[in-house]
């Protein structure tokens, strides 16, 4: 039975509007084999610094921009901007802030220094997405989160947002990757987590340390399914999605994961 209609994918990475990497040729080809599947997706990235905005033809959706997002006190505004990739017929959006995007690269910066707000950085770019949906008002069925910087969706959709229209009846994916962070956040970051809904318990994973496998594992704790998307994946994160005992899909080779993924979101649904 095909249960879902609607996918929204919250990607890091997407080709070819950064370089190629494994996580970017998920982003670009995954969502377009759920789209060539019948499904209707809306396809998220952030406006990272060395996306060229004429080349790659951006341009800002004004009526859904304007918002401010409210981060440890300081208004941060939120832009958002969209392109498509026409082989795909694929309309992606793009969360963007002066602060946090403007000049900067991906997660770390032209030396291999990983850049100071990217613990702002998950929490604007969660947030830019989920509020950004609502403002489309489209319903997805599932949400499908791939790479850290994404890690904070399923416990904003599950606490924050869970009375929300859009993300009420939603199931959430979580994708794991070898692509990780080294430098863990600062103890503060826990505290900047904290909106109606949601409680320093909720956090609790991330006491010891916010650093990448915690970051993963809260990820998990509040995903309905987990996908393990690259070959090589820390055994201590396999190890904790299986013992979730949640709907968990192996590595897959890229020319099946398109199948792969279309059924396992089905599969989501026909196990409650």
């Amino acid at each position: 039975m095909d249960n879902v209609k609607k996918v929204l994918f919250i990607t890091q990475e997407i080709t070819p509007y950064v370089p190629e990497t494994e996580m970017s040729l998920v982003g670009r080809y995954l969502p377009q084999a759920i789209q060539d599947r019948g499904k209707e997706i809306r396809t998220f990235i952030p406006k990272w610094g060395n996306i060229n905005e004429r080349r790659n033809q951006l341009h800002e959706v004004i009526r859904l921009s304007g918002m401010n997002l409210i981060i440890d006190d300081t208004d941060h505004p939120l832009i958002i901007k969209v392109a498509s990739i026409q082989a795909a017929r694929m309309q992606v959006y793009f969360i963007d802030n002066d602060d946090y995007f403007e000049g900067k690269l991906q997660e770390v910066d032209e030396n291999g220094n990983e850049y100071e707000e990217n613990d702002d950085r998950t929490i604007f770019y969660a947030r830019g997405v989920l509020e950004t949906v609502k403002k489309l008002r489209w319903n997805p069925d599932v949400v499908h989160c791939h790479g850290w910087m994404t890690a904070l969706a399923p416990l904003y959709i599950k606490k924050a947002f869970s009375e929300e229209p859009s993300f009420r009846e939603a199931k959430v994916v979580f994708s794991l990757y070898e692509n990780d962070f080294k430098q863990a956040f600062p103890p503060e970051y826990k505290e900047k987590l904290l909106l109606k809904g949601i409680s320093e318990e909720d956090i609790a994973i991330l006491q010891d340390s916010a650093n990448y496998e915690n970051l993963c594992k809260l990820a998990m704790t509040y995903a309905d399914g987990i996908i393990q998307q690259s070959e090589h994946v820390s055994e201590e994160l396999i190890k904790f999605a299986k013992e979730s005992g949640k709907p968990f899909l192996p590595y897959q080779a890229p020319e099946a994961q398109g199948e792969a993924c279309d059924k396992f979101y089905d599969e989501l649904f026909e196990t409650e």
